[in-house]
Order: C-alpha cells, then sequence, then structure tokens
C-alpha cells in the first residue's frame, strides 16, 4: 500500500472506505480539519452534506469565544441593564414587562458565564416573583384605592379604630384591584430582574478597576455589596449539594439552620482574606497633595453635583426648560474635572485596563436606545400614555403598541454582538473542540 493511499493532500490521514468522502478524496483537503480550523477562526464550517471536493461552503461571521482581551466592559452591561430598567419604570404595561423580562432572559442565557456571580439570576427571578406576590397579599389582606365592581371575595373586615381613617383590613376584594396590583408588582419585579440580569453578566471585580481613582474606596464598598448576594447563593448551593450526597436533608427549617452557620463562617473568612488582598494592594492609602488641590477638588466634585441635581430638576419641570440642561451640562462638566483632580491622590495601578471596543459599545447603545425610545413615546401624547399604562376601570384586556415592543426587542442586540462565554471543560470533552 502506497503513501498516498494513507494520506491525504495536506498530510493528514484519508478518510475510512465507508466513509462519504472516501471515494476520490486521496487528492481534497480533510474535511474534519477545514471544520476544525474554521471553528478555531469564528466561522462556520462546511455545509452539512456538500462533496468533499467542492471547497468550504459559505461562511457567516459569529461572535468570538469570549477571553481576556475580547470581554464586554462591565460597565457596558450596567448600562444595557439599567435601559432596560429605565423602560420598565415607564410602562405598567403587562406585555411590555413580559418582553422585558424575556429580553433580559434571553441575553443572559445566551451570554452568562460559569462564574459565581453569574448565578445569582435566579435567585433575583425569584425574588421578583416573592415581590409581586407580597404585592398581591397586600392587595386582598389591606384593599386598593381602585374603586371596583367586579367583587370576588368578601373578607371579614377588622374594626379600626377612628386615628386609623383610609386603612382598611379585610373586606371587599375586587378584580379591579387585584389587576392594578398585578400591574405595579410587575414593574417592580421586571426591576429586580433588570438588576439581576447585570449582576450575571458584569464581573464586579473588573468594574472596580474601572472606576477613577478619586472613587474607589467607595468602590470596594459598593463591589462588596453587590457581591455578597451572589458568593452567599454559591455558598448555600454548594453546602446543600454536599448536605445531599451525605443524605443529610437540606430543605425546611432544620436544614436551613445547619446550612446557616457554615455560610456564616465562609463569609467571615472571605471577608479577612479581601481585606489582606486589598492591604497588600494598598488600598487605603493615599499620595500627599496640596491644600489648593484638595480645596478645588471639594468644590468641584460637590457644585458639580449641586449642578447636576438642578439641571435634572430644570428638564424635569416646565418652568425650568431654558436652564435645565446647560446647568446639567456644567454640572457634568465640574464634576468630572473633580473626579480627575480626586485620582491624582490615588497610588493605586491598573494593570491591563479594560477598554471600550466596538461591542461594548453596541451593548450599552442598545439598551440607551430602548430607554430614550420608551421615554420619547410617552411623552408624545395621551394615546401614548394611556397604551404605556393601560387602565384597569373599566377592566379590559391591554393591548401591545408596536412601536414601544419593536424599541424593546434591540435589548437583543447584546446576544448576537456580545463574545459568546468560553467552553466549560465538559463541553470540551464533549465536543473535541479546543479553547479559542
Amino acid at each position: 500500500m502506497t503513501t498516498g493511499e494513507n494520506t491525504g493532500q495536506d498530510g493528514g490521514p484519508a478518510p475510512a472506505a465507508g466513509h462519504p468522502d472516501g471515494a476520490g478524496s486521496a487528492a481534497a483537503p480533510s474535511v474534519a480539519r477545514r471544520t476544525e480550523r474554521a471553528v478555531r477562526a469564528g466561522f462556520g464550517g462546511p455545509a452539512a452534506g456538500a462533496p468533499a471536493g467542492a471547497g468550504p461552503a459559505r461562511t457567516r461571521l459569529r461572535a468570538p469565544r469570549a477571553t481576556r482581551t475580547n470581554a464586554i466592559h462591565p460597565g457596558a452591561w450596567w448600562i444595557w441593564a439599567l435601559g432596560l430598567g429605565t423602560a420598565a419604570s415607564r410602562t405598567t404595561n403587562p406585555l411590555l414587562l413580559a418582553l422585558l423580562v424575556g429580553v433580559a432572559g434571553y441575553v443572559v442565557a445566551a451570554r452568562r458565564t460559569e462564574a459565581p456571580w453569574a448565578r445569582s439570576y435566579g435567585a433575583f427571578v425569584k425574588l421578583a416573583l416573592a415581590v409581586l406576590g407580597i404585592r398581591l397579599a397586600f392587595a386582598v389582606l389591606l384593599g386598593s384605592p381602585i374603586p371596583g365592581t367586579h367583587t370576588l371575595v368578601t373578607l371579614p373586615e377588622l374594626p379600626l379604630p377612628d386615628w386609623a381613617q383610609g386603612i382598611r383590613v379585610g373586606g371587599r376584594v375586587t378584580a379591579e384591584g387585584l389587576v392594578f396590583a398585578l400591574y405595579d408588582g410587575l414593574k417592580l419585579a421586571t426591576l429586580l430582574i433588570c438588576v439581576g440580569a447585570a449582576n450575571a453578566l458584569a464581573n464586579p471585580a473588573r468594574l472596580l478597576k474601572s472606576l477613577p481613582g478619586a472613587l474607589y474606596e467607595a468602590g470596594v464598598a459598593v463591589v462588596v455589596a453587590l457581591t455578597f448576594a451572589p458568593n452567599l447563593i454559591a455558598d448555600v448551593q454548594r453546602l446543600r449539594a454536599a448536605r445531599r450526597l451525605r443524605g443529610r436533608p437540606d430543605h425546611g427549617l432544620r436544614g436551613l439552620l445547619q446550612v446557616g452557620l457554615p455560610v456564616l463562617e465562609g463569609a467571615l473568612e472571605r471577608s479577612v482574606a479581601l481585606a489582606a488582598a486589598m492591604d497588600a494592594r494598598g488600598y487605603g492609602r493615599s499620595a500627599e497633595v496640596p491644600p489648593g488641590v484638595r480645596r478645588t477638588t471639594a468644590v468641584l466634585t460637590l457644585g458639580g453635583l449641586v449642578g447636576v441635581c438642578a439641571g435634572t430638576y430644570g428638564l424635569l419641570t416646565a418652568e425650568g426648560g431654558t436652564y435645565g440642561l446647560p446647568v446639567l451640562l456644567a454640572g457634568l462638566a465640574a464634576a468630572l474635572g473633580g473626579l480627575w483632580l480626586g485620582g491624582r491622590r490615588s497610588l493605586r495601578t491598573r494593570y491591563r485596563p479594560d477598554t471600550w471596543g466596538v461591542r461594548a459599545w453596541l451593548v450599552a447603545a442598545s439598551g440607551a436606545a430602548v430607554a430614550a425610545l420608551l421615554v420619547l413615546y410617552a411623552s408624545s401624547g395621551a394615546s401614548a400614555y394611556a397604551a404605556l399604562h393601560p387602565g384597569v376601570v373599566p377592566l379590559t384586556a391591554p393591548d401591545l403598541p408596536l412601536w414601544p415592543a419593536a424599541a424593546v426587542l434591540l435589548g437583543l442586540l447584546p446576544a448576537f454582538v456580545a463574545p459568546a462565554p468560553a467552553l466549560a471543560p465538559s463541553d470540551l470533552r464533549t465536543t473535541g473542540k479546543e479553547p479559542s
């Protein structure tokens, strides 16, 4: 048997005799190798069923695998999530709110990693459902200010003293009051889910690195607060899994009490380790700056914040429409100048700082576009306001406005432009692919 019968043109092994590409494929490149090279380059492989000698099929560009160099800036994820939350705060239409929840959930499912903070999204969803249930329970037990004619049930009413007029416990429960409570609770639940999406997608440690030097002390406190809930959830899940493997109960009050002490111990150990790591990296140490620079920094920062508040108030009121925008821009400029001067006292350096790439700008712009379009639509007239805030008296089914729904769908852009999460080791063993 000659060498040409055992190897292909590119040096790889030739297909077996029973393989569909075995006939006449000695001079054709190996399909498996072409597919592997295409996957590594981020392109699709040859089409299924294409002949071996026909060359590679038509390729299409896909989002690359996430690495340390091309990962989305965490600030872009927060801007995207806050944009969705702003849009949710402008409407009580349950169809639009459900669409916002679906958009956030799809992006999280498509771009979430296996990091501990990424597992907190389910906890935020459960918290949102709990908030919705509590809002409905309050509407049933304490009544609703919305007048209704469709009585569902009449509960025994508790008599209250004269000083508690306007408050009742029990009484009539109407369909209009429950629907109003459902709309109101669904808006708050959507806001919690949007915040949960940001926690699941943004790396809190990288977010701390991106803060200005003047805010790094406050940023440490914020990041520790943001990572407390995800790490606590991860510890509870780990301990419950360990108890199940040992055949011990992990549900109910008994399981909760026996899991609580190890979780508290782990939280204390993590706090001590974090304090030691921060001290070793120079947190809390500042450089000597002249007194004039310190005073200028304080004046610019405080004056800028006052200007931002005054400008925002002017934009929100009819009387301040002329001075609102200039004062807001001046306040922003002063605050940014104060932050820049305040960063001079920080001795902290940044190793491989994160950069805003094109994909990060697209992610942030998609969330900002959703918020801006919903705000513009809400201010376009009485009919638009009625579409975003459906009434419950009389009780009618809400309509789905077309343009706000199309604006909300812009929030799906990160699911297609953000880098895909890296394959887990189990996935690599199953697919045989190498990490990019």
